[in-house]
């Protein structure tokens, strides 16, 4: 035990260090830029029946994940539901998401990670200040391929589908433990106050400039809601 807390510390404050060294603008700038190029391939991307039922989508580009025995992942990224009226998405909120794992395991990637909230009671979790996926809410790995059907029940029930891009490949990936909680100090670099991410949904207030390119492309793809 006394080997492993410190292995332990190493590994999240290299994996804290290495997502906090983008600045927010060039984070969202980067969400949009996955979001985008997930969806330029209509044969690998997500299905367009569930983007368009989606209440809210999630971005975390460049999650990253270490391991030396102690595995983790960290990433930051952002989020927006659909706005009020329907009238196309909402101003962005900011979140984390960390995770963790003992084995044996030994190695390094980067991964681009997307989540679609299927249903109200899924936007509620991420409106919250913190869960766990699969502990809080259901979560299913999603279906790839922008005609590929949706009409099962893992996809029909679940609140959270995700997705992940490594290396190029993008697939549908289970991420049942990971946690997601809201990132105040990005929403207020973002909005010049503290706001919870309820908050920015509820008040429907405007989006910052920088916000424009990733709000761009979930309009872009998906401006209705099935």
């Amino acid at each position: 035990m006394k080997r492993t807390l410190p292995l332990l510390m190493l590994t999240g404050a290299c994996l804290i260090y290495a997502a906090d060294k983008d600045s927010d603008a060039e984070r969202l700038g980067r969400s949009a830029e996955v979001f985008q190029e997930v969806m330029a391939a209509p044969d690998k991307g997500i299905p367009q029946e569930l983007l368009d039922k989606s209440a809210c989508i999630v971005v975390v580009p460049g999650v990253k994940k270490a391991a030396f025995v102690i595995g983790g992942k960290f990433g930051r990224g952002f989020f927006s539901c659909r706005a009020q009226g329907g009238a196309g998405w909402g101003a962005p909120g900011a979140v984390r998401v960390e995770g963790g794992s003992v084995g044996f395991q030994i190695g390094a990637s980067e991964t681009d990670v997307i989540m679609l909230v299927m249903n109200q009671r899924g936007a509620d979790r991420l409106l919250s200040s913190k869960f766990t996926l699969g502990a809080d809410a259901s979560v299913a790995a999603g279906p790839v391929g922008r005609t590929a059907t949706a009409e099962t029940d893992a996809y029909m029930t679940a609140e959270i589908l995700t997705y992940s891009r490594s290396r190029g490949l993008f697939a549908g990936l289970s991420l049942s433990g990971a946690t997601l909680r809201q990132d105040l100090d990005t929403n207020k670099a973002l909005y010049g106050r503290t706001l919870q991410n309820k908050e920015i949904v509820d008040t429907g207030i405007a989006p910052p400039a920088v916000a424009k390119e990733f709000l761009g492309a979930l309009n872009k793809y998906s401006s209705r809601k099935g």
